[in-house]
């Protein structure tokens, strides 16, 4: 059983032209052998892009890329596929045996969280695109997605005071999107941009000291 806290203000920084990224993981220049996944996920991200700014066509294999928007708006585009995802709207592509795509701002300022997992074994070749708006409710931890077998995201929006119950999970992957959270057992408070990694953890309460929005991630779940 461990708790790992991984806060925002140790991140790798990378900015460009309009773009501040901010890695979670190993990245580039700032190789961190101990630090190189968390389960399939390979890449955290939380991205700010000015109007207009972001990456323009590249391409991804292998791999399940799950894109959370905080606040603005991203437009996606690969080959006949152009969409624009909003914040609280969640964009999962499945890159499969290789797919071109671009992500640019499509509001004044937009901040997004993006997810890479590893792909299956059985993943299907074929690339796939889909979007979606999840019904959250304040104060509940609320499925948005399982990409994958053994993966599942949730997200929870909290009001100033209220517990959340956190699920558990062999690998749980916890981030502060908005907000912050009080001073528990497990760690002095955590702002936005910090993170818990638990294994084999017990479920744990978590506060919210601000209104807050946490994304939840769950590995290595049974069926």
């Amino acid at each position: 059983m461990t708790v790992e806290i991984r806060r925002g203000s140790a991140r790798f920084v990378e900015r460009a032209e309009g773009r501040v990224t901010r890695h979670s993981f190993s990245f580039g220049a700032a190789y961190d052998p101990a630090n190189l996944r968390f389960g399939p996920m390979v890449c955290h991200d939380d991205h700010l892009l000015a109007s207009g700014r972001g990456f323009d066509s590249h391409r991804h294999s292998d791999l399940d890329i799950v894109t959370w928007v905080v606040s603005g708006a991203l437009r996606h585009r690969d080959g006949d596929t152009e969409v624009v995802v909003e914040a609280g709207q969640l964009a999962h592509l499945r890159a499969g045996a290789g797919v071109d795509h671009s992500e640019v701002a499509a509001a004044p300022q937009t901040r997004f969280v993006q997810v890479w997992l590893a792909a299956a074994d059985d993943a299907d070749g074929t690339p796939s695109y889909s979007s979606s708006t999840p019904a959250l409710v304040t104060g509940e931890l609320v499925e948005v997605l399982q990409p994958q077998p053994g993966a599942r995201l949730s997200v929870a929006r909290l009001d100033a005071g209220e517990t959340l119950t956190l699920p558990t999970a062999p690998l749980l992957h916890v981030y502060v999107a908005r907000g912050a959270l009080l001073r528990s057992s497990l760690a002095e408070p955590l702002a936005d941009g910090d993170a818990f990694r638990f294994a084999d953890e017990p479920a744990h309460d978590v506060t919210a000291a601000v209104p807050s929005e946490l994304l939840v991630w769950e590995f290595g779940l049974a069926g």
